[in-house]
């Protein structure tokens, strides 16, 4: 049954009021709510992101969040004219371009760091092959 059912993300932050400013007013994701604990965006049709105040933040660098786009290059054209970092990654798994965007298979995908140091990915899938 939970299948059935919308999830919503929940990222650590150490600094509300910078997360306020990235989210909000860098990314321009609308606020639903926020008090002294937590800010919850809109993203998309029913979709919420949580942003929770925390003392440590997060001490992980894997994805902790993707958004689905249907044209990732206009996205990352849009969050570079905002200010926004595209990250570049050299690993083997992923591997950016020069443009930060790296073929992970199933999709073009690229990254942002929000200011607590949270991986969040921007994917375009590919269409299946005809």
């Amino acid at each position: 049954m939970l299948g059935e059912h919308l999830v919503f993300p929940i990222l650590l932050s150490k600094d509300l009021a910078v997360s306020r400013a990235f989210y909000h007013d860098t990314l321009g994701l609308d606020i639903l709510r926020e008090d002294e604990e937590r800010i919850i965006f809109r993203c998309g049709l029913g979709s919420q992101l949580s942003v929770t105040l925390s003392t440590t933040g997060t001490s992980d660098m894997q994805t902790q969040l993707a958004w689905r786009v249907p044209d990732l290059r206009a996205e990352l054209a849009d969050l570079r004219a905002r200010g926004v970092r595209i990250e570049s990654y050299d690993a083997p798994d992923p591997k950016t371009d020069a443009e930060g965007i790296a073929d992970m298979g199933f999709a073009w995908a690229a990254w942002i760091i929000d200011p607590s140091g949270n991986a969040l990915a921007i994917i375009e899938p590919k269409k299946p092959a005809a």
